[in-house]
């Protein structure tokens, strides 16, 4: 994906992680819910930290490596409403066919998945780099606007905006690691003094994902079938996953 070969990680292992990182992180959301700090809980939320960046990472060179552009962000959208059901019925607010209504309980953050803020992350960069916008105070504008479009979502707008600093830092990891720390810490503010302190320090932990950015030496991985595996693995296991957690909220652990 990118052109660094000095790493031990393919894409498909940075991604594999990712999604190991994400199911645990999910799997304590189900069983621990709220805020608990108990050390297991708080554990498995830290692991799953690094999910959202690494995640973000995989978008930003799937940017610079398409070969369909429009395709790529097609496919992003869809995924993102797809993905939408499947994480209010995987939530513990869900009630009935109303809760998967955004705004409809009153609330502003969390009403839908990370994969619209992903999705519009993508639209950042292809905004970023457009050469049909000229005007660079309208660009800096269209990505105000995208944030407040993205705010909703989990992980808000900070998840486009790893993206946005992962593909204009491309290849330069220092500065790609300083934007994240920075949004990072942005937004565990936010959390501090909006949700709750403890989980609001947690959310710093995203910086375990930057060895394992370092690490990704710029490939995909050598199985051809496998590679074609994975690059529809996730958008199938992300809703398929919280459609399974949802089930067992709704009727097994009720």
């Amino acid at each position: 994906m990118t052109q660094r070969k000095t790493g031990f990680l393919n894409s498909n292992s940075i991604k594999l992680i990712a999604v190991f990182a994400m199911t645990l992180d999910h799997i304590a959301w189900m069983l621990f819910p709220g805020y608990p700090t108990d050390f297991l809980p708080l554990i498995m939320h830290i692991i799953g930290r690094i999910t959202c960046p690494i995640m973000c990472y995989c978008v930003a060179e799937g940017f610079h490596y398409t070969k369909n552009i429009n395709k790529y962000t097609l496919r992003m959208f869809l995924f993102a409403i797809v993905s939408h059901f499947a994480y209010v019925f995987a939530s513990g607010n869900y009630t009935d066919f109303h809760s998967f209504i955004p705004f409809y309980n009153g609330d502003i953050l969390n009403q839908t998945s990370v994969m619209w803020s992903l999705a519009f992350g993508l639209v950042m960069l292809r905004t970023v780099y457009s050469e049909k916008i000229k005007n660079k105070t309208l660009k800096v504008l269209l990505i105000l606007l995208i944030c407040v479009v993205a705010l909703p979502s989990d992980w808000s707008c900070v998840a486009s905006l790893f993206i946005l600093s992962f593909g204009t830092n491309r290849n330069n990891l220092k500065m790609q690691s300083v934007w994240l720390i920075i949004y990072a810490a942005v937004y565990s503010l936010v959390y501090i003094f909006a949700i709750d302190k403890v989980y609001g320090i947690l959310q710093m932990a995203v910086a375990l994902s930057i060895p394992i950015i370092y690490a990704y030496n710029g490939e995909r991985g050598k199985n051809i079938k496998f590679n074609k595996f994975m690059k529809w693995f996730f958008y199938i296991y992300y809703p398929l996953h919280l459609f399974i957690i949802g089930i067992l909220n709704q009727y097994v652990l009720k």
